[in-house]
């Protein structure tokens, strides 16, 4: 595996664990919802 592809990898899990810690620290769903719409999926 080269480094861009494991940059590319961590992005893309920081990101999902950025969205579970606020889920799990009480932001409802409904405003992660439209927070994730606001970013533009990406």
């Amino acid at each position: 595996m080269r480094t861009s592809d494991m940059k590319k990898s961590w992005n893309s899990e920081s990101g999902k664990i950025g969205w579970i810690l606020l889920w799990l620290l009480g932001v409802p769903i409904p405003v992660l919802l439209i927070l994730f719409l606001m970013r533009g999926c990406t």
